[in-house]
């Protein structure tokens, strides 16, 4: 059986979204001033900055991950993988991890951050675009 790269990468996104939640813990658990031990959720406000944008970072992944895994198993369900299928999901890896790792460590500042996360907004795109073109 043919295992396609959309769905290795598919696998990869996931397992990078599954992980991305470890700084925030690591940086929050380092943050003894800000943390009020498990009563309720941190006040991410009150983190170290970087510490709050790796749970933003987190978020961001999660808002767009989950519709590309959508679109990208409703394609393989309509067997509609294509080149397209393939660069577009390899750059959608890629622009989600430039934007956790710019975003943790502050380099990605403005204008650069909105447009990785734009540019992974249009991948969706292109993958929905993907899913009507198979049909």
């Amino acid at each position: 059986m043919d295992f396609p790269t959309e769905l290795g990468v598919l696998t990869c996104l996931m397992i990078l979204a599954a992980s991305l939640w470890i700084p925030f813990i690591v940086g929050s658990g380092s943050d003894a001033g800000a943390v009020d031990g498990f009563d309720r959720p941190h006040d991410v406000t009150k983190l170290k900055p970087w510490v709050h944008r790796a749970h933003r970072a987190h978020l961001n992944l999660l808002e767009q991950a989950f519709p590309f895994a959508v679109l990208v198993l409703i394609i393989d369900r309509m067997d509609g993988f294509t080149a397209l299928t393939y660069w577009t999901a390899i750059a959608f890896f890629w622009l989600r991890v430039l934007h956790a790792v710019g975003m943790i460590s502050g380099m990605a500042k403005m204008p650069l951050r909105p447009i990785l996360f734009v540019l992974g907004w249009v991948c969706c795109l292109i993958m929905a675009y993907a899913v009507f073109a198979a049909t």
